[in-house]
């Protein structure tokens, strides 16, 4: 189940959420509207990572995702088409 994409897919999802962290951070630090520092701002971002890794583990193994790390399951079948 654990597959080299699947990692892939899951340390991508990790990173860009605490690379968002960390710029929405570091931006309103700089703005004035949270007084962060930067070492606040790094352990923020590496717990967001984290839980981001924690989420994606749980849609594979939970009851609502597939066989990918979102928590949508893209592998069911539905009559809803988008492109029409």
């Amino acid at each position: 189940m654990l597959s080299t994409a699947l990692f892939k897919d899951t340390c991508e999802r990790a990173v860009s959420t605490a690379a968002q962290t960390f710029i929405a951070l570091v931006g309103t630090d700089g703005a004035g509207m949270l007084d962060v520092g930067l070492a606040d701002s790094l352990k923020a971002a590496a717990i967001a990572g984290l839980l981001s890794i924690v989420k994606s583990y749980a849609a594979i193994k939970g009851p609502i995702g597939g066989r990918n790390p979102s928590m949508v399951n893209i592998d069911a079948p539905t009559d809803l088409d988008l492109n029409d």
